[in-house]
């Protein structure tokens, strides 16, 4: 029994995404890291077992964030005027470029992976950038923070300035020296990541699917954001019928699990692929806003079976909180069901997208339940909120107001993280 930890608090979580669950006052048995029981009152067998007390505080899972870019942290709400296109020349690629030098890599990055741990980031899919060391940079902030991450080398070999790109069977090399270095990291693992398909030559789209594909590694990149990417993907790749279908004649759509984020305007067959194939959409809703993509339609793609859950986009996103995401995810939604009264999203469904099925792309991760790993936040909030609110009221306050200060604690497969 040396290894059962006991938490107490009232706990909070969606086991399904219509609804949220509840346990007032409750429990959480956990043994290396991987739940074993929540209950309302505590079995006799785990008498004289310490019980962490959080009181009258909300314990919910961590946040999970299924997209973003580290490599243009410091760009947050920079730009913001710009269409995706000409954000991209004008500030995004030549940030990147300066992270290719490690002390300035670490400098950044560990900043980067500090704040998603301090606003309840647990889990982040990460580009870092085409830098091998830089990206290697990457990799051992997360080890040395404690969350968990997909990292991933960004490989673009063609249509990009010549001081980011790289030939193509240079970046594949960078790539498999982390894929070897990094693969049997317990907390933080390598990802495939060809940064949208008009920076990747055929040749290069090829070697990174054989390689995901023999390593069994995950997938991530962009799909459908923009309607100029659309048509620019459309003259680059005409032999292919739609964009999706350029990374699944490559082996990059579904052949392993894939994050493809945006999605905003799929066509029905790619809606078809997502649904048919282990594919993750990833809706980004403040980087659709700020780069003016558009408005991804998630409550139908939810209704059809998509799996869909959230990412922060930064920089396209301002800012890296995984509470703003969920709330602009409703936010945005609701601005569809104006026309549209079916496309507006519960905030639940929202939450199940940051927790569950992000959770799911990492493991058995994001419910609080028996089986699934302790990865959890610690809410305390203001006791004028805890006299006068209910439980789903006080979520749903921290989910829209609250930040850093209302976290009390942060577990990591059942391991309780610094401060600071």
């Amino acid at each position: 029994m040396n290894s059962v930890s006991v938490i107490k608090g009232h706990i909070v979580f969606t086991d399904s995404a219509s609804e949220f669950t509840i346990i007032e006052n409750g429990y959480i048995v956990s043994e290396n890291g991987s739940i074993i029981d929540v209950c309302d009152s505590l079995p006799e067998k785990y008498h004289g077992i310490d019980v962490t007390d959080y009181g009258d505080s909300l314990i919910i899972p961590g946040f999970y964030d299924l997209h973003n870019h580290a490599g243009q942290y410091l760009q947050c709400g920079t730009g913001m005027n710009k269409e995706l296109l000409d954000w991209l020349q004008d500030y995004t690629y030549k940030l990147e470029k300066d992270l290719a030098d490690p002390e300035y890599a670490h400098r950044v990055y560990s900043r980067y992976v500090e704040d998603l741990c301090k606003y309840g980031t647990l889990g982040a899919c990460a580009f870092a950038t085409s830098s091998t060391v830089g990206t290697e940079c990457l990799f051992e902030e997360f080890k040395k923070i404690g969350i968990r991450g997909f990292v991933g080398k960004v490989n673009m070999d063609c249509n990009a300035p010549d001081f980011i790109i790289e030939e193509a069977q240079k970046s594949l090399e960078g790539t498999r020296y982390l894929v070897e270095k990094y693969k049997d990291e317990p907390l933080v693992r390598p990802i495939i990541t060809p940064r949208f398909a008009p920076t990747s030559t055929r040749e290069a789209l090829k070697m990174l699917g054989e390689m995901a594909v023999a390593n069994g590694l995950p997938v991530q990149s962009h799909l459908s954001e923009n309607r100029a990417e659309i048509e620019w993907v459309r003259e680059l790749f005409p032999e292919y019928a739609n964009y999706a279908s350029v990374y699944a004649g490559n082996q990059l759509f579904g052949d392993t699990p894939t994050l493809m984020a945006h999605g905003v305007y799929l066509t029905e067959e790619e809606v078809e692929m997502c649904r048919n194939g282990n594919v993750y959409l990833v809706h980004c809703p403040d980087s659709n806003i700020n780069v003016r993509s558009g408005i991804a339609p998630v409550k139908e793609f939810l209704n059809r079976g998509l799996k869909v859950g959230l990412g922060s986009d930064i920089a396209g996103g301002h800012k890296i909180q995984m509470n703003e995401a969920i709330v602009r995810a409703v936010q945005s939604s609701k601005i569809l069901a104006v026309d549209k009264p079916d496309a507006q999203l519960s905030l639940s469904e929202a939450f199940y997208m940051a927790t569950v099925t992000g959770g799911g792309f990492f493991g058995r991760m994001g419910k609080l339940k028996r089986d699934y790993q302790l990865d959890a936040l610690v809410i305390d909030d203001d006791p004028l909120y805890k006299e006068r609110y209910s439980l789903e009221d006080r979520l749903e306050k921290f989910l829209y107001i609250g930040d850093d200060r209302w976290i009390a604690a942060r577990y990591v497969g059942g391991k309780l993280l610094k401060p600071g």
